[in-house]
């Protein structure tokens, strides 16, 4: 647990989640306005673009982190690479359930093979086939190489999941985060756009809070291996 001088940062950032989460969770049900085409559904947006960007963010996180312990071959590298593939797939099958519950009343289906939707359900197999692998591939660099393989083309995927909507004809929505995201219809309503920078940063600091706690257990779990080997 990282204490300096008396100051916790795990709970200090578990406080600090669970704070903007209250304040996220009013925002959406009670201040924000109900959209008018799309009625009370369009709340489901403030959860599942946040969940959204932080699965293709860590994707990206796995590759860099798996190349690293690659080159490095410190094992913190490779620890942080799986503690992030683990949280990275529950927000991965969290952006398609939202997804799925969106689609139901804005387009009379729960599934439909749009660019973007697929894309992303190429997504959650990647961080399956990357825990699958870690799994089952044993202990040691060969697991660590198979499984940053597949970071690596997972990596390539989440820019695509983003540009989907531009570069094919898509139902989905346009983008709405990103240097190519157009914000103008989102700014000339405030409480759209603060509500919905709210939830970004409520979601980023939810997740560093549940990474900063699977990487300790994660450490821990790998001291308890170095010392039962020893003992054996």
């Amino acid at each position: 647990m990282i204490v300096i001088r008396g100051f916790n940062y795990r709970i200090a950032l578990m406080l600090a989640a669970f704070i903007l989460m209250m304040v996220n969770l009013y925002l959406i049900y009670f201040w924000v306005p109900t959209e008018i085409n799309l009625g009370v559904s369009q709340r489901i947006f403030y959860l599942h673009v946040p969940l959204a960007w932080i699965g293709m963010l860590s994707i990206i996180l796995v590759a860099l982190s798996s190349i690293t312990y690659l080159m490095t071959g410190l094992k913190k590298w490779d620890d942080l690479a799986y503690s992030i593939a683990e949280i990275g797939v529950i927000f991965a099958t969290l952006v398609l359930v939202t997804g799925v519950l969106w689609a139901k009343p804005v387009w009379g289906v729960w599934w439909t093979w749009d660019a973007k939707l697929s894309t992303t359900l190429i997504l959650w197999f990647i961080f399956i086939g990357y825990l699958m692998i870690r799994a089952y591939s044993g202990k040691g660099t060969q697991g660590a190489r198979f499984g940053a393989i597949i970071a690596v083309i997972g990596a390539v995927d989440a820019p695509i999941i983003y540009m989907a909507s531009v570069w094919w004809r898509t139902a989905h929505p346009e983008l709405n985060l990103g240097p190519l995201a157009d914000e103008t219809e989102a700014i000339a309503n405030s409480r759209i756009y603060y509500t919905f920078l709210v939830s970004m940063v409520t979601f980023t600091v939810f997740y560093i809070y549940l990474l900063t706690e699977r990487y300790s257990i994660k450490r821990s779990e790998v001291d308890l291996d170095e010392l039962y080997q020893i003992s054996s």
